[in-house]
């Protein structure tokens, strides 16, 4: 078993979707409404009944030889892309919980939701570019791949979010786009989002920060490195170093929750020592 997740939580993930207001045009049999037309009361498919579905289209006949509860698909409900961004810049492997841990498991636990839900998963890791990339995984039994490709994951060096997902070579087709990031990047947030909403993405956020991050207790002389460029600076820390510190952080914050609000983005922020499961919740209820 992988080290990200137990058995039994894996099974506490059937039960959850993620949810989205796209709409798709086109892609084959999933589990989201299409636009498609001609056969869309055509029988397609069966999957297991999950909480929320209509009771109506139970098949009682297949309950009766197998019985568990199957839903019927038909032709219009289609897959949706669901793109999984990990930022895998160093500033993101450091915290206590480590940041780097936090964001594989969720992005572990949101791609099999997806599997499990017919959808299309891809994954991409950024930095200044798109290093690694699993494209275009279907179905439960790709999850392996997806755990084996997390687990090699490299933290290294600084990030350009923007340069990166140019680089990533993202289609222009409608569907979901997850990022999980620290967002300690040059350039401007705005112009990630803008892209992937040229891209016909439905974009939700997943800002993750460690503890020490959000607040500080810093209460001596002590020189800060950065774990990206290497570049430090001899601070001592005072009571109004920290209140400035807390002012700059809470501006930050500001800025990215009205870009995400003015944008239609799904903003979400986490603490690293969250548990994967109340994070998934978020995500799910966004």
């Amino acid at each position: 078993m992988s080290e990200l997740f137990d058995g039994e939580f894996l099974k506490k993930l059937q039960q959850l979707v993620i949810a989205s207001k796209i709409i798709l045009a086109d892609g084959s049999g999933g589990n989201r409404k299409s636009r498609s037309k001609g056969s869309s009361v055509e029988f397609s498919d069966y999957r297991e009944y999950a909480a929320g579905d209509d009771f109506r289209r139970v098949d009682w006949n297949a309950y009766g030889r197998f019985e568990k509860l199957f839903i019927k698909l038909f032709m219009e409900e289609r897959e949706s892309p669901v793109n999984i961004f990990i930022d895998t810049s160093k500033s993101m492997d450091w915290g206590e919980p480590n940041k780097n841990t936090a964001s594989r498991r969720l992005a572990a636990a949101l791609a099999y939701i997806s599997l499990a839900n017919y959808d299309r998963v891809s994954l991409f890791c950024l930095s200044n570019s798109a290093e690694k990339v699993k494209p275009a995984m279907r179905g439960k039994y790709s999850f392996g791949e997806v755990l084996d490709f997390l687990e090699n994951v490299e933290y290294k060096g600084p990030t350009d979010l923007y340069e990166a997902m140019r680089s990533s070579g993202l289609k222009a087709a409608r569907g979901i786009s997850i990022l999980i990031s620290d967002l300690f990047s040059p350039g401007e947030l705005v112009d990630v989002i803008k892209y992937l909403a040229y891209r016909k993405q439905d974009i939700h956020l997943c800002h993750i920060l460690a503890p020490q991050e959000i607040d500080p207790e810093i209460n001596e002389s002590l020189r800060l490195v950065d774990i990206e460029t290497g570049g430090f600076r001899d601070v001592t820390a005072t009571p109004l170093l920290i209140k400035t510190y807390r002012k700059v952080f809470n501006s930050f914050i500001s800025s990215i929750e009205e870009n995400c609000h003015k944008y239609g983005v799904n903003y979400m922020r986490f603490e690293s020592s969250m548990p994967v499961e109340q994070m998934i919740k978020a995500v799910v209820a966004s």
